[in-house]
């Protein structure tokens, strides 16, 4: 009898992360869940059956004490990451810059160096999560893209890298989707989070994950290498179609 295979997915609590979970239960994937947020985590874990640990990967610490508990795995999906603030760079905070690069690099440079034994084995599959900030920039927008930049590279050093061993790399950009995102970028500020999707059709975590699931569920010698998907609504990081709400 073939085993199921085994994901791991950070930053699952919520959005794109919990939606991914579920998708990929749906398509037979046994899973190990990571988040800051234990409750949360749990609620989203206890359906699926799958496995719910805390996990901070700004903390190597807590990035060693759960991918050592992990006897295999066959895909991780790098999901966390956040972007805080949204000032100018003469404004910038080097406060929030230095926490976007802690989270959204390297942290997935500590899942990924602590768990690719364990991917090497299973002949498996690196999924990052990116965005269209990973080649597009805007006003406000420096530490985050930055960041999201980096991420890129990363992943795009690791194909190289992993170049003729059985280890799938792939990259997932998405464009606005309406999660926690805005709301934790501006500090639990809902009015402010709400206007960033006012008057368009963002995409959903759930169409997201759908993506993933596909990229991860292709035959072993597909890599797809990565995916752009945007909402209708939005042409770049800049050009959003907002219709007349009156």
């Amino acid at each position: 009898m073939t085993r199921s295979k085994l994901a791991v997915i950070t930053g699952a609590s919520a959005g794109i992360g919990a939606a991914t979970a579920a998708a990929l239960a749906d398509a037979g994937f046994e899973l190990v869940l990571g988040a800051r947020r234990l409750d949360a985590l749990q609620r989203v874990a206890e359906p699926l059956g799958a496995a719910a640990v805390q996990l901070d990967v700004t903390d190597a610490v807590s990035v060693d004490r759960f991918c050592s508990a992990i006897e295999r795995c066959d895909l991780l999906v790098n999901n966390a990451g956040a972007a805080f603030g949204l000032d100018r760079i003469e404004n910038a905070r080097d406060e929030d810059w230095l926490a976007m690069y802690d989270l959204n690099v390297l942290g997935m440079l500590r899942m990924t160096r602590a768990l690719l034994p364990k991917l090497r084995a299973a002949h498996g599959h690196i999924i990052n999560l990116g965005s269209t900030s990973s080649f597009e920039v805007y006003p406000g927008g420096g530490g985050y893209t930055g960041s999201k930049h980096a991420e890129r590279a990363f992943t795009r050093t690791l194909r190289l890298e992993l170049h003729r061993e059985p280890v799938r790399v792939s990259e997932i950009c998405p464009g606005l989707v309406e999660t926690e995102f805005s709301n934790v970028r501006f500090a639990g500020d809902a009015e402010r989070a709400a206007a960033v999707y006012r008057g368009m059709e963002p995409l959903r975590p759930e169409d997201i994950a759908e993506i993933i699931t596909f990229v991860a569920t292709r035959p072993a010698h597909v890599d797809i290498d990565e995916v752009v998907v945007r909402p209708l609504d939005q042409a770049s990081s800049t050009l959003v179609h907002r219709r007349d709400e009156n």
